[in-house]
C-alpha cells in the first residue's frame, strides 16, 4: 500500500470535501478507499470514487479558531465543524501524529457515538494507513478524522464491564429500546431510561490489563459481526457499525499507549452495545432461513467492491480481518447477507 500512491491520490481528491452530505451523512470515501487499496483492489478505487463523489458537499470553511486551551465549549458543536477541521489540520501538521492521538484520544473516545460512530471508524481507518506509511495526504485524512469525530463528539450512557460473560453472551443481553423508529440520536436518547440497560453494559467481564483488553475487543467485534447474520434484517446499514466501530478501536490500539486499551474496550463495548439496543429486531432469523458462505474471504470481498455500497465494503473489511482471526464462515456469509439486504447505489 505504501508504494501504490492510489489511496494516496484517492484522499487528496476526498480532502476537498466535507465529512458530511445531504444534511447528517457521513462521507465514508476515505474509509472505503482505504479498505479497498489495502484488500487489492486499487484498480477500481478512482471508478468508485467517480461515482461516489458526486454525492458529496464540499469542505466546511472554519470562522472562529479552536484554541490549544478553551477547546471543550466546542466539542460536539456540529456548528464548528469547520473550525475543528482546521484545527486538527494544524495539529497534525506541527506535532507527530501519535503524539496527537496520544493526547486526544482519551478526550474524544468518550463520545464515540459522535456521527453515529463514524468519527471514530474513520479515525481507525486512517490510523491502520498512516501505521503502514506515513505521509502528508494520510496526515492529513487523521485530521479530518479527528475533526469530524470532535465536532459530533457525542456520548451514550457506560458503565464499565464488572461481570462474568464473554463478548457474545454480553452482546446477546442487551435489552432493545422500545421505539425503534426516527434517527439515531432519538433512539440513544432512550437508553437513559431503558430497563436493563445499566446490567446489561456491567455483564461484561472486566479487563484486568491491556491484552486483555485487547482479546475481549477482538472478541466483540467477532460477536458483532456473528451477530449481524441473523439480525441484519432490524437495520441492514445501521448494525453494521455495531461491528465497524470496535474493529475501528481494534485497529487503533497499536499507535495508543497501553495505558488507554482498557478505557478504549469501555467506549466500544458501549457503542456496538448501544448501536445494537437501538437497531436489534425483535428477533432474530432462523439459520436455515439465511445463507451459507460458499465463497473465499477473497471472493466476498471482491464481491463486496462489485456491489459498490459503501456500507457493504466496509463491513466486508472488517469481516474478513474477523474470518482470518477466528476462521468462522458466518463472518463471510454477514457479507453475503449485507449484499442481499442493501441496495446497490
Amino acid at each position: 500500500m505504501g508504494t501504490d500512491g492510489t489511496l494516496d491520490e484517492a484522499l487528496e481528491r476526498l480532502y476537498r470535501t466535507g465529512p458530511e452530505f445531504g444534511g447528517r451523512l457521513s462521507n465514508h470515501g476515505p474509509m472505503a478507499v482505504e479498505s479497498m487499496v489495502r484488500r487489492g483492489h486499487a484498480r477500481q478505487v478512482h471508478r468508485w470514487l467517480d461515482l461516489y463523489m458526486r454525492r458529496l458537499d464540499d469542505r466546511p470553511r472554519g470562522a472562529c479558531p479552536i484554541p490549544a486551551v478553551g477547546w471543550r465549549s466546542a466539542l460536539g458543536d456540529p456548528r464548528r465543524l469547520g473550525d475543528w477541521l482546521a484545527f486538527f489540520d494544524r495539529e497534525v501538521t506541527e506535532q507527530p501524529w501519535r503524539a496527537v492521538l496520544e493526547v486526544w484520544w482519551p478526550r474524544l473516545v468518550p463520545g464515540i457515538a459522535a456521527g453515529a460512530t463514524h468519527g471514530v471508524i474513520r479515525t481507525g481507518h486512517a490510523v491502520h494507513a498512516l501505521l503502514a506509511h506515513e505521509d502528508g495526504p494520510r496526515l492529513a485524512e487523521l485530521g479530518q478524522a479527528l475533526g469530524y469525530w470532535a465536532a459530533r463528539w457525542q456520548q451514550v450512557p457506560s458503565a464499565a464491564p464488572s461481570g462474568t460473560s464473554g463478548p457474545a453472551s454480553a452482546l446477546a443481553g442487551v435489552p432493545r429500546i422500545a421505539d425503534q423508529s426516527a434517527d439515531i440520536d432519538h433512539r440513544l436518547g432512550q437508553l437513559t431510561g431503558l430497563s436493563g440497560w445499566p446490567a446489561a453494559l456491567a455483564a461484561l467481564r472486566p479487563a484486568a490489563d491491556a491484552g486483555q483488553a485487547r482479546d475481549l475487543l477482538a472478541g466483540l467485534t467477532t460477536a458483532a459481526a456473528v451477530r449481524y447474520l441473523p439480525n441484519a434484517h432490524g437495520s441492514p446499514v445501521m448494525l453494521i457499525h455495531s461491528a465497524t466501530a470496535p474493529m475501528a478501536v481494534l485497529r487503533t490500539l497499536p499507535a495508543l499507549p497501553s495505558t488507554q486499551w482498557v478505557v478504549s474496550l469501555h467506549a466500544a463495548w458501549a457503542a456496538s452495545a448501544a448501536v445494537t439496543a437501538a437497531y436489534a429486531p425483535a428477533a432474530p432469523l432462523p439459520r436455515h432461513a439465511l445463507p451459507t458462505a460458499h465463497r473465499s474471504a477473497e471472493e466476498t470481498f471482491a464481491l463486496a467492491v462489485r456491489h459498490q455500497d459503501e456500507h457493504v465494503i466496509k463491513l466486508a473489511d472488517t469481516c474478513l480481518d474477523v474470518h482470518r482471526r477466528t476462521g468462522c464462515p458466518d463472518a463471510l456469509t454477514a457479507v453475503t447477507r449485507a449484499i442481499e439486504l442493501i441496495d446497490e447505489p
